[in-house]
């Protein structure tokens, strides 16, 4: 598979190849997640070693028919978005969560435009949690992964708000007394529903259920996104000898 012309695309991951080059992983509009190589990307004549960063929205132009094409044209559309702090690790987890999850060269035009507008979201945002739950739960749905949040699994009845589900994989939810981390209210349904969350609790509800979706994807391996921001985010203590 080769692109015919000029791919709106973002860079998921670049890592320095031989002397000169680069490897990127790239999400694609129309090719789903593609692995480039861009030779001569880091020689010091190349006018392309700012321009493929992730988070700069970009055109691009490749060839070749094996799991690593050639990248031969790549035009930046814009400047890359403005993301810092805890904003720009999550942003870093959403590349890292496409990087792992998606199969490549899938197209997933949708999910592209989710993608799209959840780098926007978080350029914007003061709380990057909304962005990242509405992120997780579109990848989850372009994957096939479908789940009813609004009927009860035993007996098709719309969930109630007030009464408590438990999540059973490949099942739906089913009305439960139980109350463990597979235990949600329906009002914490009806919320990842609709993508809308206006309480700490359907965010903290919403997380709980997209790391239990997407666990079977990730594996046993860490993110190292999320690895990278714990790291960062320890401030290191020192006694006060006078207390």
């Amino acid at each position: 598979m080769s692109s015919d012309g000029l791919q709106r695309c973002f860079v998921l991951h670049r890592r320095p190849y031989s002397e000169s080059s680069l490897i990127l992983d790239v999400f694609s509009e129309e090719y789903g997640r593609v692995t480039l190589m861009s030779k001569g990307a880091r020689s010091k004549r190349s006018n392309l070693k700012g321009a493929l960063q992730p988070f700069t929205p970009l055109l691009l132009k490749w060839s070749g028919n094996g799991s690593m094409k050639t990248l031969r044209q790549a035009e930046p559309i814009s400047l890359g978005l403005p993301l810092s702090g805890i904003n720009l690790y999550s942003a870093m987890y959403v590349n890292e969560l496409v990087g792992r999850v998606l199969m490549a060269e899938v197209p997933m035009p949708a999910l592209f435009h989710d993608y799209l507008h959840a780098l926007t979201e978080l350029a914007q945002c003061d709380n990057p949690e909304p962005a990242l739950r509405r992120f997780e739960l579109a990848m989850l749905s372009a994957m096939g992964y479908g789940v009813d949040f609004m009927h009860c699994a035993g007996t098709g009845e719309p969930v109630e708000p007030n009464m408590t589900y438990r999540y059973r994989e490949q099942k739906g939810f089913i009305a439960s007394v139980r109350k463990d981390n597979l235990t949600f209210y329906g009002s914490e349904l009806i919320a990842i529903s609709e993508r809308r969350f206006t309480t700490k609790e359907q965010l903290k509800a919403a997380k709980r259920f997209t790391r239990i979706a997407l666990k079977p994807y990730l594996g046993g391996k860490p993110l190292k996104s999320r690895e990278l921001f714990i790291s960062r985010a320890r401030v290191p203590y020192t006694k006060n000898i006078d207390q």
